[in-house]
């Protein structure tokens, strides 16, 4: 068990976070929200609250796979783990 890190008592700046890119590869393609709300049938605030980046605690798995369908792309260009700045 030793080769494991416990994070029950380490904060958030102590383990990094994961980063949502999807305002990245939406301008990078030539997206815009609306348009990706047309393409996957999810609410408007839905996909911007990912496109910002905000209020993003858990993962919503039908969204991603829907975003990932039509935009042809995969989890990890819509998610980057960041790992933790050290002292």
């Amino acid at each position: 068990m030793d080769e494991f890190k416990n994070i029950v008592q380490y904060q958030t700046k102590e383990y990094g976070c994961i980063k949502v890119k999807l305002a990245e590869v939406l301008e990078r393609r030539g997206i815009t929200r609306n348009r990706l709300r047309t393409l996957t049938g999810t609410k408007y605030d839905v996909i911007d609250r990912y496109y910002k980046g905000v209020s993003v605690e858990m993962a919503d798995l039908d969204f991603l796979a829907k975003v990932c369908y039509v935009l042809d792309c995969e989890v990890s260009d819509l998610l980057e783990y960041q790992r933790p700045e050290h002292k």
